[in-house]
């Protein structure tokens, strides 16, 4: 395994504000990386700048060694990048299956072209509800696919999130907080989904959580941020316990 996704310099102004600091990190295909720190360190715009849902002002992003700073979100996205939110947006009225349906992006039936002539997009629309009711057996939420998404509590919200995102393709999958305002059992089980996504379907995680004793177990490396800069990465253990990182939560940082 080598690295899938690669920053350099990264850095992100507003105004006078450097939300991010010259950020060169490495994230390890089929593993599960974590950022962590205190609110305002920079996280939630490093993953907004990686995703291209911010333009940067200085540094590159690579993909799978390709330089992917200038692409557009849905670029991004074609060649296996994409991302989940803090608070979950599916369509509320929709079930949660035609939520997955959405989000798959290559159905030639909504060509107008393709559209006239219904035997040349049947089969594929068939293929991409086979693959949708699969993903939600993979995520326990298949009980579920005729339920109004606007039904769903927050920790099946979030589980629905990573079955869109499943359905783009994507190698690699930047999540922020993912566990946010979930109860901790359902917490730990969405990370034995993430985990079994890792191990079993050569999936990648990058992701932003708080709930740091829910998320230790399961996390191969994290990184800390502080005033929008790396202080320090490693294992959970060697992290957690870094004096710079222990200080940059007590308000007190140490660069």
């Amino acid at each position: 395994m080598g690295i899938i996704l690669r920053t350099e310099g990264l850095t992100k102004r507003f105004g006078g504000l450097i939300a991010v600091n010259n950020v060169s990190m490495e994230v390890e295909e089929k593993k599960l990386s974590m950022i962590i720190g205190p609110n305002g360190s920079g996280k939630t715009t490093l993953i907004n700048s990686i995703s291209g849902f911010l333009p940067i002002d200085g540094g590159r992003v690579y993909f799978k060694g390709k330089d992917i700073t200038n692409l557009p979100p849905h670029k991004r996205v074609d060649v296996g990048l994409t991302r989940t939110f803090q608070i979950p947006s599916p369509f509320g009225k929709l079930t949660v299956l035609d939520n997955l349906l959405t989000s798959y992006r290559f159905n030639p039936g909504e060509k107008l072209y393709y559209s006239i002539f219904r035997s040349k997009w049947r089969k594929v629309e068939e293929e991409v509800v086979e693959k949708a009711l699969r993903i939600l057996k993979l995520l326990n939420l298949y009980h579920l696919k005729d339920a109004r998404a606007n039904t769903l509590s927050g920790g099946q919200l979030k589980l629905l999130e990573i079955g869109r995102a499943l359905m783009t393709d994507a190698d690699t999958i930047l999540m922020d907080e993912p566990v946010g305002g979930v109860n901790p059992t359902l917490a730990h089980e969405i990370f034995r989904h993430i985990k079994n996504l890792i191990e079993n379907h050569d999936k990648t995680f990058l992701i932003i959580e708080h709930r740091l004793e829910v998320a230790k177990e399961y996390v191969d490396h994290v990184y800390a941020m502080s005033m929008g800069r790396i202080i320090a990465e490693g294992t959970p253990d060697e992290v957690l316990n870094d004096k710079r990182v222990i200080e940059s939560y007590l308000g007190t940082v140490v660069v």
